[in-house]
């Protein structure tokens, strides 16, 4: 296969391929259209086509795809093929700019959220030009956003590129003002850190609960878990190392720059990190990551756990969203900078995002919130529900020392007139890092680290887009009417700074107390489940914020509170099912075939000699009969909570009474069943238990 270097990207129609293959003509459009969002014309389409199919066909490819990411969650496709028939009966292969530029898959079985009826079956997907076509297997994958015949987004890319496009529009405005008339764009970029689970195939088939929800939905805790933190960081096992290294091929062949692997705290758990790009690009890359870890795993006898919360007890997995911002130079607009042009622009993005994260907080809660990352936020191995920003020590005291209009006593004294004195200049890690923040500044970009592993990264970056790109517009429509530029930026800064500090906390967000001064002291939000926090993506502030930058319509955004609600209360609907199915025909069974044997054998005993006390199986009897009765009456609670569901008379109401009585039912069902699990003989228990889980790859 030869070096990395030489078959990194190979099944990418990436700017290489793009020189070599285009005429200078050509290429030089392109570029404009990918660059500078230039419209692109058919001319320039249909040669691009002819070499992406040259190139594709040379490479294996048969087929074509438009690639897309739909509500849900996941990414579609639907394959046509290259070939055409030809007058002789043979077949011509062929693809055209209108084919590359628009598909028309069937749109109608798609989540829309009463956007469209599901008899109406257009929809569109249209090239994503920015983000490079790659091939899959066979068939050349072309990035495309979906949206409906009348226009509206049903996915989740078209909403993404409209916050860049806010964002970027709001930032070149701020950046004219600080006399930079160069700039054309700024882009977001993002590294996305990918947490998650191997356990052996073979063990994983065994268990219903992971096959139709992807956690475990019983199990009592083993001897050992993570107490010894020795997985962390740890020596990788053969297996694993195994797989990561094929892992690695597949994704550097597709141009994704996996960088970091390790094992996690949790036994069985992993990380892998690659290096940050273009947001949309980003997002592209790390749905093919999630795809292709699942795939590699099944060719090694494993199965890839990406749900946030697979195994109770033991840390779960999510998904650090390392965001930052840059022009089209390459300016990192979140580095401090030397010179006092630099500062004062840094410290006025940097409040912007302050801004922003309080302003903001609920729809940056809403962002990630589904019924997997529920069970996580708040647990000591993810940030709480509670948004708060970490600035760390010395960011800190410099904006104290802003806000008082006081001399930084950091590496200088200097008093910090904006754009006059010379802010000191401080390393990228003054500080150290708090891994119990939700939203962390790391030196020159932010940790966003409450996303859950199997989300998409677009949907939390959508609002963290949109809610920046509105602290912008608020600041250049103040500045640009200012008499006094220097003076209102001054200002403006340190007001910020006075209405928005009670977001900024730089102490154990783990604490409960912290909590308690969140809520109580500070007025922080806490939602601390999904039905708690998804009504207010429709609260007027929010609606008005996202519509008035063309990042979504209303319309839109009533559909997607329909579909995120809908998809909670599906994904524990199937959950509590599964759970009444275990149990009655795995769980309860197994109980109640150890009790008899433990009967029997106290019978045979009493039959030998009726002075035998039997205290050993009649002490267990009478324990499993209990349990057994219990997980009898909790799977008709369960069941009997679950039917209730249809009354509901809405989506929120059937999600608050999932909130209120299934997970209760649920939690307590579990109990019973977790219980019976450690007393009964394993050559008893119907599947693999956690420690068969967690420490089965060798």
């Amino acid at each position: 296969m030869g070096t990395v270097s030489e078959y990194f990207g190979s099944l990418v129609f990436d700017d290489r391929v793009m020189k070599a293959n285009l005429s200078a003509k050509v290429y030089k459009s392109l570029k404009k259209t990918i660059d500078e969002g230039a419209k692109l014309d058919i001319g320039v389409a249909n040669a691009v086509a002819a070499a992406m199919k040259d190139w594709a066909i040379a490479n294996g490819a048969t087929h074509y795809t438009h690639w897309f990411q739909p509500l849900t969650g996941i990414t579609a496709e639907k394959h046509d093929s290259f070939i055409t028939p030809s007058p002789d009966g043979g077949v011509i292969m062929e693809f055209s700019g209108k084919e590359l530029i628009k598909g028309e898959p069937d749109a109608s079985s798609f989540p829309s959220g009463g956007l469209r009826a599901t008899f109406e079956a257009r929809g569109y997907t249209a090239w994503d030009p920015t983000s490079y076509a790659f091939i899959k297997g066979k068939t050349l994958c072309i990035p495309t956003a979906f949206c409906s015949y009348g226009g509206e987004a049903l996915d989740k890319k078209t909403p993404l590129l409209r916050s860049m496009e806010a964002l970027s529009k709001q930032a070149v405005r701020i950046l004219r003002l600080f006399g930079n008339d160069s700039v054309k764009c700024v882009r977001t970029s993002v590294g996305p850190e990918q947490e998650y689970f191997l356990v052996d195939k073979k063990m994983y088939d065994q268990r219903r609960d992971l096959i139709f929800t992807g956690r475990t939905l019983f199990g009592a805790k083993p001897p050992k878990g993570q107490e010894m933190d020795d997985h962390y960081f740890g020596v990788i096992k053969p297996r694993v190392e195994a797989y990561m290294k094929e892992l690695n091929d597949e994704l550097w062949k597709l141009g994704i720059l996996a960088k970091t692997e390790h094992n996690e705290v949790a036994p069985a758990q992993h990380e892998l990190a690659p290096i940050y790009t273009t947001t949309n690009i980003a997002t592209d890359h790390n749905q093919l990551t999630m795809e292709i870890m699942q795939k590699v795993a099944a060719k090694h006898g494993l199965v890839c756990l990406l749900h946030e919360k697979p195994f109770a007890g033991v840390n779960g997995s999510g998904k650090h969203n390392n965001w930052s911002l840059a022009t089209d130079a390459g300016v990192n607009l979140l580095s401090p900078g030397e010179t006092p042009y630099e500062n004062a622009q840094f410290l006025l993005f940097l409040c912007a995002v302050i801004k922003a994260v309080d302003d903001y907080q609920d729809l940056l809660r809403i962002s990630v919130a589904t019924a997997g990352n529920d069970h996580r936020l708040g647990a000591n191995e993810a940030p709480p529900a509670v948004v708060s920003i970490f600035l760390g020590d010395e960011l800190n005291a410099v904006i104290e020392a802003i806000e008082k209009d006081e001399p930084y006593s950091g590496t200088e004294k200097t008093k910090m007139k904006l754009g006059v004195d010379v802010l000191p200049k401080f390393n990228r890690d003054t500080t150290d890092r708090n891994r119990t923040s939700p939203f962390a500044f790391t030196g020159n970009k932010f940790e966003f680290r409450m996303l859950g592993s199997s989300n998409s990264i677009a949907c939390a970056n959508i609002m963290l887009n949109s809610a920046v790109a509105e602290s912008l517009r608020i600041y250049a429509d103040r500045l640009e009417q200012a008499e006094d530029f220097e003076t209102a930026l001054h200002e403006m800064i340190r007001k910020t700074i006075k209405d928005h500090k009670h977001i900024i906390f730089n102490g154990n967000g783990y604490d409960d107390s912290w909590i308690k001064e969140a809520t109580e002291q500070r007025g922080l939000l806490n939602y601390r489940t999904t039905p708690d926090c998804m009504p207010h993506l429709l609260d007027e502030k929010n609606v008005t914020m996202l519509t008035s930058l063309k990042v979504f319509s209303e319309t839109e955004l009533k559909s997607r509170y329909e579909i995120m609600l809908e998809n909670y209360c599906k994904t524990v609907r199937i959950e509590a099912d599964t759970m009444v199915d275990m149990a009655r025909t795995e769980i309860a069974p197994a109980v109640e075939a150890y009790a008899m044997e433990l009967a029997k054998t106290a019978a045979a005993k009493k039959a030998l000699d009726e002075s035998i006390p039997c205290a050993y199986e009649t002490t267990l009897v009478k324990k499993l009969s209990a349990l057994a009765d219990s997980i009898f009456d909790g799977t008709i609670e369960l069941e009997q909570a679950v039917a209730a569901l249809d009354s509901a008379g809405n989506i929120g109401e059937e999600a608050d009474a999932i909130r209120d009585v299934v997970l209760v039912r649920m939690s307590e069902l579990r109990a019973a069943c977790d219980e019976a699990e450690v007393i009964t003989a394993k050559k008893y228990w119907p599947f693999p238990t956690y420690g068969d889980l967690l420490f089965g790859v060798k």
